[in-house]
């Protein structure tokens, strides 16, 4: 794997994905958005979403007007070809499980140059459909560097396969000062404000499909 952590890039291939994903995606499955009001114009936030499937992050940027950066699993960078395909759809590595300050400090300076960063806050996928309990990276994040987040759900019933309905939701924005957090470092801190960031995305999620 080789990624530059030192250099904050934006590339054009993310216009060119999210094209792709925007003309195929929709033919693959039936796709709903909702909430979209609640997206900000402008300056750099989080994107917390529950995760199902290997195709989330297309789906959201569908819905989504600016580029967003994905914090991805390294093993994806550990293959060529689509580590090439990550890195130019703006996604970066992170080691799960280590506390990778090289992808936490990354993910800092891309909300502080004002762009949406898009986390995974379960750190896998979900092997039911159902949005799991929520790592501490994503409060670790928001403390550090004072970003709002957007709380977002992906609600499916069934496997994603040719035809399934996907309702992806974006909630209102959970603004910092909302997390409880303080000046100390505290990890109960860190755990409270991740429940609450999963609370909003499972209660999202419990909404089911939007019937418009």
């Amino acid at each position: 794997m080789n990624f530059d952590y030192g250099k904050l890039r934006e590339y054009k291939g993310f216009y060119v994905m999210r094209g792709i994903a925007k003309a195929l995606l929709p033919l693959m499955y039936k796709i709903k958005f909702t909430g979209s009001e609640n997206i900000p114009e402008s300056g750099g936030y989080i994107i917390a979403c529950n995760h199902q499937n290997a195709l989330d992050p297309a789906i959201i940027c569908m819905g989504v007007k600016r580029p967003v950066h994905f914090m991805a699993k390294q093993e994806l960078f550990e293959n060529a070809l689509v580590g090439f395909l990550c890195r130019h759809c703006n996604s970066f590595p992170v080691k799960r499980g280590e506390g990778d300050m090289s992808a936490i400090n990354y993910s800092a300076r891309i909300i502080e140059n004002g762009w949406p960063l898009g986390i995974f806050p379960e750190g896998t996928r979900s092997k039911d459909f159902k949005p799991g309990r929520g790592k501490s990276g994503v409060a670790f994040i928001a403390k550090m560097t004072g970003a709002d987040i957007l709380p977002t759900a992906i609600y499916t019933s069934d496997e994603f396969k040719k035809g399934t309905p996907l309702t992806v939701r974006f909630g209102k924005i959970i603004k910092n000062e909302e997390l409880g957090f303080s000046q100390e470092h505290s990890p109960r801190e860190l755990r409270n404000a991740s429940k609450k960031v999963m609370d909003e995305i499972t209660a999202l999620w419990e909404e089911g499909h939007c019937e418009k």
